[in-house]
This record gives structure tokens, C-alpha cells and sequence, in this order.
């Protein structure tokens, strides 16, 4: 029997769901603005909230993160997920996916003043609304802040790229 190792397996990107990713800043224990990037699934893929957290998993493993784990990308240079950061917008790339989200002036300038984000990408799916609704900021933190978020998240520090002229 052959079987093809999962290295080189297609993702099926639609057992996400819809993908969506949120930008805040807030200050950190050292005084100073923090840059968060929250990244996560509706839930709403073809295998319902399950089926999009073991996809969320399966693409983490598969970028090299590890749930519950902290990756330092500033120390990783051959980290394959990335922020290029650009006429207001955050775009993560990973492999099988591109995500991006409009940011606030004050998330650039923590970006800027740092040279990354903190990055959270979470295997448990966002509980609100549709894509496209704003999410009010309590309903944020108390996501992101909630422990089971983060202990099912994979916490990367994200060095910001910009384009060069």
C-alpha cells in the first residue's frame, strides 16, 4: 500500500470556512503600544466548527507553529508565514493561504515603532456574526483575552516587511 505523506498532501483551503482576521492595539507590560493580529475561522466550512478547527490545526502544523507554542519570527528567518504591511493593510501569507485586514493608524504606528505584530492564530472558530459586520471591541477582547482562545492558538512574533522604493 502507498499512502503520500502529508508534507506534500493538497490543503483543502474550503475546510476553513471563511477566514477572517482582526487588528487591534493595546499596551503591552512594557509601557508601550502592542500590535495584535487575530486570526481564525467562522466555523462555517463544510465540516462545520470541527471540521474548520482540524483544518486550522493541520495548517499551523503545516507552517511550522504549534498550538499553545510561541514562535519568535524575528529569530526565524526561514519561517514560512509572513507580514508584508502596506497602504493601511496587514497581509499575512502562509502556505495555501493570503489573509489581510485594514489596520488602524495607531496599529501602524506600534508596527513601526516595534518592527512586528503579535500574531494569534486561534484552531477555535470566531463565535459572532457574517464576515463584513463590525465587531465591537468588547466582543474582541473578550474573545481574545478569553484563555481557551489563547491556549488553542499558536502565538507567532511577526516581523513587519513594507515594500522598499
Amino acid at each position: 500500500m502507498t499512502s503520500t505523506p502529508s508534507a506534500i498532501r493538497p490543503f483543502p483551503v474550503a475546510d476553513l470556512g471563511t477566514l477572517v482576521m482582526m487588528p487591534w492595539s493595546g499596551a503591552a507590560s512594557d509601557g508601550r503600544a502592542m500590535p495584535y493580529l487575530l486570526a481564525c475561522s467562522l466555523g462555517n466550512g463544510p465540516g462545520g466548527p470541527e471540521g474548520a478547527t482540524a483544518a486550522v490545526e493541520r495548517l499551523l502544523e503545516d507552517s511550522g507553529l504549534s498550538v499553545g507554542g510561541i514562535t519568535d519570527g524575528t529569530q526565524k528567518p526561514s519561517l514560512p508565514v509572513t507580514m508584508l504591511v502596506v497602504a493601511g493593510q496587514a497581509v499575512v501569507t502562509m502556505p495555501w493561504l493570503k489573509t489581510q485586514c485594514t489596520v488602524q493608524p495607531e496599529w501602524l504606528e506600534a508596527v513601526a515603532e516595534r518592527g512586528w505584530a503579535y500574531f494569534l492564530f486561534t484552531t477555535r472558530p470566531w463565535p459572532g456574526d457574517a464576515p463584513g459586520k463590525s465587531v465591537a471591541p468588547e466582543a474582541l477582547n473578550a474573545f481574545a483575552g478569553d484563555e481557551e482562545t489563547l491556549k488553542a492558538a499558536a502565538h507567532i512574533i511577526l516581523p513587519a516587511r513594507s515594500l522598499r522604493a
